[in-house]
């Protein structure tokens, strides 16, 4: 698949082992319903700027579905919009999309971000994230090179972009530095990763304000920036049955 208007190729890619990027997901009225419920989910709990423990202020907003998220926990002491069923659906979906380009999307992963959460699930039609980031990317917002640590669970993040493009840096799970993959991101592009990569570092340096889709605009009122929902599984899988 080909952008017509940038002439680059638009193939779904792997960007690492687990690890991948499918163009143009989401169609055009797909967009328009996330874009309204993102406005819905905002009205009913204004996205804030995340403080950091070390005291640095991130320049996106964030909103949290299902579970509240803060540096660096989940926790359900204040209450946030419900994850909805069909975003759930939207992202096992999603990661079928992923697995069929790279199977080892789904593939078990032997470490685990906290040892006391054996984890022995393999993710596949069972995947049920319980939490959605929605971050919302200003003019200048960027987000540093960072790991999704902390979920008790290793099953793979699915990641949806929506508005104005942007450049996505993947990296390893060793360190922030090279090698990485650096990939522009347009509104209705997915990313997953899992397996090997589950716990790459990742972020996007970047974002080209004002290239949201000119339906964007017609359908928000006003320029869109950058949206980008993540879904994750943040409790530990359930063993035995």
């Amino acid at each position: 698949m080909t952008d017509p208007l940038f002439g680059i190729d638009r193939e779904p890619a792997i960007l690492g082992p687990g690890a991948v990027h499918v163009p143009g997901w989401l169609g055009r009225g797909q967009q328009e319903y996330l874009f309204r419920a993102c406005v819905d989910w905002a009205a009913a709990r204004p996205p804030r700027s995340i403080v950091l423990p070390g005291g640095g202020k991130m320049s996106v907003r964030t909103l949290s579905l299902g579970r509240h998220w803060s540096p660096y926990r989940y926790d359900d002491d204040e209450v946030v919009p419900p994850l909805p069923a069909w975003l759930v659906r939207a992202a096992r979906t999603g990661l079928e999309a992923a697995v069929a380009v790279d199977p080892l999307v789904a593939a078990p992963h032997a470490g685990t971000p906290d040892t006391s959460h054996p984890d022995a699930s393999t993710p596949g039609a069972d995947y049920t994230p319980d939490t959605a980031l929605v971050n919302l990317y200003g003019r200048g917002s960027a987000m540093g090179l960072h790991q999704d640590r902390d979920e008790a669970s290793l099953a793979p993040v699915v990641s949806l972009s929506l508005g104005d493009a942007c450049t996505f840096r993947f990296g390893t799970p060793e360190h922030r530095g090279r090698p990485y993959t650096d990939v522009r991101l347009e509104s209705g592009d997915l990313v997953v990763f899992g397996g090997p990569s589950r716990m790459a570092f990742h972020g996007v340096p970047k974002v080209f304000d004002g290239t949201a889709p000119a339906w964007c605009r017609e359908v928000l009122g006003a320029e869109p920036g950058r949206v980008n929902i993540t879904l994750r599984e943040t409790r530990p899988p359930t063993l035995g049955g």
